[in-house]
């Protein structure tokens, strides 16, 4: 019954996929939710042969369960579940090798940043930031030991768009691996794999979970070989996602696609309101009509996301506003039903040094707001009144 159930997955719609999809159905019992397998060790029935499960940091029904889940909804060969988003993208880093050298969004997550700048360099691994929207830029960064590029599109908190294929077919004539952070799009809005992207990442903290509730990330890839090796690395670093939290980001991920759409309506609202604002020096987001990079993301992804970014001119007005809104929460992160307001210049890129932000586009007028599933109205009267205060 199991088998039959499964027939014609590729082929059906996004929303049923998110649903029926490989182990969301007990077989032993029926039951409607995967059963948490709260155990860290398998007995072994039988010594010469080798069985599915025998450690819970080599594999778990639970876990394994969410990894084939995001691997189905990436369109990838294998997924694997860490104990959160950086996790994720630290194993994927350790794919490289003292000596190596990689190319990354320049205006990546602060967490992604301190990473590659401070922590990779420690293992001889070195990073050239770049402005991927320019892919003649990205050429001129290459380096005979050069062995990865890291893409972030949109990236995080700008918003600038970089054009997947492009890079990715570049990437291939020059035999380097590519990863992506997805977060903000999932795989509802853009599946990277499909253009040609080796490795897909996600702090599945955000959108995924969806409630602010569970600290997760995800890798999937595109292909079997990459899949033994990140398997190495996922088993051996042992940053694994506990099986309860693999429960409870298959729930939050079961609603994904409703939560995107009413997300990105209220958002993309938003984003017109505040461009329209004359108290609002700059507005950040992939679906105004004036967005540089509107046409490629368009290609590339089905929507616009539900972050919206917005410069306020300085310091002093950013935390003006932050000390007056009611509705968001004032906090690190994103993708949740409430909405939350973050000032990266002090929380998601703290990271970065002052000029280096400012190089990058994030000033300390810059703020990021994640629009959650709050009354749209209520949202855009919250933040009039915080703006005029």
């Amino acid at each position: 019954m199991a088998q039959r159930r499964d027939q014609g997955q590729a082929q059906r719609q996004f929303a049923t996929r998110l649903l029926h999809f490989n182990r969301s159905i007990d077989e032993a019992t029926g039951a409607a939710s995967t059963p948490i397998y709260q155990a860290s060790t398998f007995h072994q029935e039988r010594l010469d042969e080798a069985q599915e499960f025998d450690y819970t940091r080599s594999g778990n029904p639970t876990r394994q369960a969410l990894e084939d889940y995001i691997a189905m909804l990436e369109g990838g060969t294998r997924g694997f579940a860490f104990a959160s988003g950086m996790a994720a993208i630290s194993a994927a880093a350790m794919l490289l090798s003292a000596g190596d050298h990689i190319i990354c969004t320049e205006d990546v997550y602060g967490g992604t940043y301190r990473l590659l700048s401070t922590i990779m360099t420690r293992m001889n691994v070195e990073t050239t930031f770049v402005d991927m929207t320019d892919l003649d830029k990205l050429k001129a960064a290459l380096k005979p030991n050069t062995k990865a590029i890291f893409l972030e599109t949109p990236s995080n908190p700008t918003l600038k768009i970089t054009d997947i294929a492009a890079i990715t077919a570049w990437a291939k004539e020059c035999g380097l691996l590519t990863m992506l952070d997805n977060t903000f799009m999932t795989p509802y809005h853009q599946r990277p794999i499909e253009l040609g992207v080796d490795i897909v990442l996600h702090s599945a903290t955000k959108f995924l979970g969806g409630h602010s509730d569970v600290t997760a990330g995800l890798a999937v890839v595109a292909n079997d070989s990459l899949g033994r090796r990140l398997k190495q690395l996922q088993n051996g670093l042992g940053t694994i996602l506990g099986v309860s939290d693999s429960w409870l980001l298959m729930r939050g991920m079961k609603t994904l696609q409703t939560r995107m759409e009413a997300h990105e309506r209220s958002a993309r609202r938003l984003a017109e309101w505040l461009a329209a604002h004359p108290e609002v020096a700059a507005v950040y987001y992939p679906g105004l009509p004036n967005h540089p990079g509107r046409e490629i993301h368009e290609r590339q992804s089905s929507g616009y996301g539900a972050v919206v970014s917005f410069d306020v001119g300085s310091g002093e007005r950013a935390k003006q506003l932050l000390g007056q809104v009611g509705i968001p929460l004032v906090a690190v992160s994103l993708g949740a039903v409430e909405s939350i307001l973050s000032y990266p210049a002090m929380m998601s890129h703290a990271a970065m040094p002052r000029e280096v932000r400012h190089e990058r586009g994030i000033t300390d007028g810059l703020i990021r707001y994640s629009v959650g599933l709050e009354s749209i109205e209520d949202i855009i009267a919250d933040l009039e009144q915080a703006l005029s205060f």
